[in-house]
């Protein structure tokens, strides 16, 4: 209780004082305050914690990889994380965990999906090559090491280093594994102990075996079952109608009657991997029908970042990739080129012109103007919401907000604006109120209903 009450009020007095105060002793306070929670067994502040430390250090050096919607991001889990455990609240997923705990498998068959190049802000790089048991749980390898993108690049051909499995990554994408006296953490990695045994067996072509499930129901009904926060989201699969480019997306409709238009984005921005060149040759082929197996974005409207593609069983119009691919490419290893593709183009004709955007609930609602105050709190601290409330800005925002229909947003807005506005002083002209946590629960209500809005318009855009 303690340490996490020591945390919130640092966390309030940071974003109080946002990145243009926010130096060496905001950033102090914060680390001394995480250092506490740490020692009282709170990791899941403690990591939130650093994560805004880190942000402010390159906000403040003007990093090129900085990001405010992270920022932001970052303090409202702080905060959030902070506050409900200063409050009492329990619960082991406000504690968070300091390591993985790996418990006894028996015994397993899994088969490979597809591989995924892991690429960290901290210099750390390397694979994780996702599996499908027989029972249709989700299993995965990982190699990561400090060597950042090389590493990523070559981890995708490194060894397995699992049970003695002579095979590597590239195989076990298409391959599977027999294990024995298996360990598994709670996400689904699998552990490399000393009485593991793996033997390498063969693979499935996506469609067939365990992984038919995989693409057996439509994307919104596989994004509905998904947890609505905190977990990463799972892998889905479906079959798509490539319609054309929106910028670096593509733009495909599934092979369901009465699907929406969804958005292929890249699974990593980074240029050295071949993710948006392979969606960009995809691009190039409206009317093209594909397998994807990605992960939903689920902070964008109707957004897949697939990680690999393969041709739809019995279509003319797909893929054609070599045998030895077992029916898949993974994007961010396998580069496809003119031959992977339909040699008759003038029998690729599109079903659909490409829209000049589609329709984005989440980029058309009045929304935005809650998050640009929430930055600007960030940015400029509490000072800066403050200067927004004056004039006719906050009548606007109101006004556009109600008219949308989003009432408690613009309540919201207008308590936080007020609230930073807040300074009470005595004859003297000395503050009388000088604490910055009225503003921080504020911030943190608004960011918190701006989240919960957008996750709904989100959900609403894949049905």
């Amino acid at each position: 209780m303690r340490a996490a009450a020591a945390l919130w009020g640092a966390a309030a007095e940071a974003l109080a004082a946002g990145v243009t105060a926010g130096g060496a002793v905001v950033q102090a306070e914060l680390l001394r305050a995480a250092h506490t929670a740490r020692i009282a067994g709170l990791p899941r502040a403690e990591a939130a914690a650093l994560r805004v430390v880190r942000g402010l250090r390159a906000a403040r050096d003007r990093s090129a990889a900085q990001r405010l919607a992270e920022l932001t991001g970052a303090f409202r889990e702080l905060l959030y994380t902070a506050g409900l455990l200063a409050s009492g609240t329990p619960g082991p997923g406000l504690t968070g965990a300091v390591r993985r705990s790996y418990e006894a498998g028996g015994s397993l068959r899994v088969y490979g999906l597809c591989r995924e190049p892991v690429l960290s802000a901290t210099g750390y790089g390397g694979v994780a090559t996702h599996l499908l048991g027989v029972d249709g749980a989700h299993y995965s390898v990982s190699d990561v090491r400090p060597g950042g993108l090389s590493r990523a690049r070559g981890a995708g051909a490194a060894s397995v280093a699992l049970g003695g499995a002579v095979l590597d990554h590239a195989g076990l994408a298409r391959g599977g594994l027999r294990v024995v006296g298996a360990t598994v953490s709670p996400e689904g990695r699998l552990g490399a102990g000393r009485g593991v045994r793996a033997t390498a067996v063969s693979g499935v072509a996506w469609g067939e075996g365990p992984t038919a499930a995989l693409f057996s129901r439509p994307a919104a009904e596989a994004v509905a079952a998904m947890p609505a926060e905190g977990a990463e989201p799972g892998l889905l699969g479906c079959d798509v109608r490539v319609v054309g480019a929106s910028g670096d997306h593509v733009l495909v409709r599934e092979l369901t009657p009465g699907a929406p238009l969804l958005r292929l984005a890249p699974a990593h921005p980074h240029p050295e991997l071949p993710h948006a060149a392979n969606l960009r040759r995809i691009a190039g082929h409206p009317g093209l029908v594909l397998r994807v197996l990605g992960r939903p974005d689920l902070d964008r409207a109707a957004t897949l970042r697939p990680l690999a593609v393969g041709p739809v069983p019995g279509a003319e119009h797909s893929l054609r990739l070599p045998p030895e691919w077992l029916g898949r490419a993974d994007l961010g290893y396998d580069r496809l080129q003119g031959a992977h593709f339909p040699g008759d183009a003038e029998g690729l004709v599109p079903q659909e012109s490409a829209p000049a955007a589609g329709a984005d609930p989440l980029a058309d609602s009045p929304l935005w103007r809650v998050r640009r105050l929430l930055e600007a709190g960030v940015a400029g601290g509490r000072r800066a919401v403050a200067e927004a409330a004056r004039g006719a800005e906050p009548a606007a925002l109101a006004a556009a907000l109600r008219r949308a229909g989003f009432g408690s947003a613009a309540e919201l807005a207008a308590v936080l604006t007020a609230e930073a506005d807040r300074r009470p002083r005595d004859a003297f002209g000395r503050l009388t109120d000088a604490s910055a946590e009225p503003y921080a629960w504020a911030w943190l209500a608004a960011a918190a209903h701006l989240a919960a809005a957008e996750r709904s318009l989100v959900a609403a855009s894949w049905a």
